[in-house]
Parts: C-alpha cells; structure tokens; sequence
C-alpha cells in the first residue's frame, strides 16, 4: 500500500560533498530531514538532495547560513 503524497521541502546542492556536510550538519544539529536523489522534476548538479518537511525551512536556512553549506536550491514538491 503506498503513502499519500506530501509537500516536501527539498535542497539541491552543486556537489555530493555540499550534500554529506548538510547531512552531518542536520545529524549534528537534531534537524530533521534525510538525503534521497533529486527528484526528476528539479535538475540538479549533483544526484543528491535534502528532504525536510517544509515547516523547517527556516532553521535548515540558519544551519545552512551558520556552516556555509553552498546550496543550489530550495524547492517544494509533492513526493
């Protein structure tokens, strides 16, 4: 049986290495979120991206902004 659909937020990054440090970051900092691949919907340089719920926006923007984590970009799609 599958899930609903939600609204997810999602982060892209520019490199696999920007993906594992937002990773440990989130880890780290008790945020919550998981790293999947990039939804075919959103095109992406590297194949991996954070998944959060959207009502973390702002505090995963703080974590990013607080370690310099480079961020391609934030997104809102149904998976």
């Amino acid at each position: 049986m599958s899930q609903a659909k939600q609204l997810r937020l999602i982060v892209t990054f520019p490199t696999t290495t920007e993906a594992i440090f937002m990773e440990k970051t989130c880890r780290g900092s008790q945020l919550p979120g998981r790293l999947i691949p990039v939804p075919r919907s959103i095109s992406a340089s590297c194949g991996m991206a954070w998944c959060a719920p959207t009502e973390a926006r702002e505090a995963l923007e703080q974590a990013v902004q607080a370690h310099g984590i480079t961020v391609e970009g934030w997104y809102y799609v149904m998976i």
